[in-house]
């Protein structure tokens, strides 16, 4: 037997030590990452995960009957899994590298996915932020009720600046998520994960997420166009904003969450080059028919949730009464029923498909824009139906390789022609 000395039972303890702390780093790899505060970042900044940065990212979430995945359990900003059918599949895009390749994972549920991590950014911050969405479903219970119709935005999203201005928003089409916008004020009933919250089943559906780093002169036009689009919030809710910062900034942060009287539209260009275009509830005119004439009157393709009053595939010829000659003339606005995407059809209209997005007929003019708004409403009757009369924000991109993609993915038939 070998006698035991200082000398190796010091080398045994070594040899144990890094052992364990090989193991220690094993199960680290291993173990799904929690939501956390982020580094501080100079800027915030739209996020692909704990530690990429984009100045844009566009997140496609398929629909569970083209791509069913498993149920997310790790509910990493509160909440319980939701058990019914679902799909929080992605395809992902972001500037520089613009083309819409497949994600990894399951979208919004950890800080490895851009929707997650840039939520997270936010959520676990000292960031000022404002939460809006006209589908809270009571938590929080607005004014306007547990879900505000009407005269309100049709429009949902998160808006976060830093002490300088400087900010970044996220555009959701998701109802009922998010419904906080800092882990210090929770939702009181409700998860704030998505496939954790259970008043509507967020992740059956095709959805869309746009998140876009803001000068401080940028987000004060993304405020601008907010008010005039009359988004649901509450300014003084501390679940749903936080308002610092510039006293310009918080003076416009204030004024959300009434109802605009503005009959007209905003249209800026951002410091991204990204354009910005809101519409006033009180502007009666089909939205996507609006965005064709703002770009100068280039045909689009739409794919939203197409439900009744339905306002079909238009042409040239096409004659609208619910209109104004000063918005310029609207192009050819075509109604996309269907898409593909990996070499299968999906749907892309109501039923299977959340998001609201539009992509230029015209190769020359590479517009693809992700909007607030369904295509519904009337082209010559009841100016005020629908989507007519309720306000939203579109966002229009010009970039090539995105161009492409978009048109791929709406690839597939159409609704019928008026």
């Amino acid at each position: 037997m070998s006698k035991v000395t200082p000398a190796n039972a010091y080398g045994s303890l070594v040899r144990l030590a890094v052992v364990a702390v090989i193991a220690l780093q094993a199960a680290l790899a291993t173990a799904p990452a929690p939501a956390q505060p982020m580094p501080e970042a100079s800027v915030p900044t739209p996020m692909l995960d704990a530690t990429h940065t984009a100045d844009w990212i566009f997140v496609y979430k398929f629909n569970a009957s083209s791509f069913p995945t498993g149920k997310s359990t790790d509910c990493v900003f509160g909440g319980t899994p939701d058990d019914g059918k679902s799909s929080q599949a992605f395809a992902v895009s972001q500037a520089g590298a613009s083309t819409l390749v497949d994600g990894s994972g399951l979208i919004g549920t950890s800080i490895a996915d851009p929707v997650g991590a840039t939520f997270n950014e936010i959520y676990n911050s000292n960031l000022n932020f404002v939460v809006w969405n006209d589908q809270f479903y009571g938590d929080p219970r607005l004014s306007c009720g547990a879900n505000c119709t009407g005269r309100w935005g049709h429009s949902k999203g998160i808006v976060a600046w830093d002490n300088d201005g400087n900010g970044i928003v996220l555009q959701v089409t998701t109802p009922d998520w998010p419904g906080a916008g800092s882990a210090a004020n929770p939702r009181a009933r409700d998860g704030n994960t998505l496939g954790c919250e259970h008043a509507t089943n967020n992740v059956l559906v095709g959805q869309h997420f746009f998140a876009l780093r803001l000068s401080p002169a940028d987000t004060g036009l993304v405020l601008d166009a907010m008010a005039n689009a009359s988004v649901v919030t509450d300014p003084a809710r501390p679940q749903i904003a936080r308002l610092g910062g510039p006293a310009g900034l918080v003076a416009k942060a204030k004024l959300l969450g009434t109802i605009s009287q503005s009959v007209n539209f905003t249209d800026v260009t951002l410091s991204s080059g990204v354009r910005l275009i809101s519409k006033a509830s009180d502007l009666w005119v089909p939205p996507w028919q609006l965005i064709s004439a703002r770009l100068g009157g280039v045909p689009l393709r739409t794919a939203t949730w197409w439900a009744s009053p339905q306002i079909p595939s238009t042409t040239k010829r096409t004659k609208i009464a619910c209109w104004r000659a000063s918005l310029g003339r609207p192009g050819p606005v075509e109604i996309a029923t269907s898409g593909t995407w990996s070499g299968k059809s999906i749907g892309m209209s109501v039923g299977s498909n959340h998001a609201k997005l539009g992509v230029s007929l015209d190769a020359a003019k590479p517009f693809t824009i992700f909007g607030d708004m369904n295509q519904q409403g009337s082209l010559s009757a009841k100016c005020n139906s629908s989507q007519n009369g309720r306000g939203g924000m579109f966002f229009v991109l010009s970039d090539p390789a995105l161009y492409t993609s978009m048109r791929a993915l709406l690839d597939g038939a159409g609704g019928g022609n008026n």
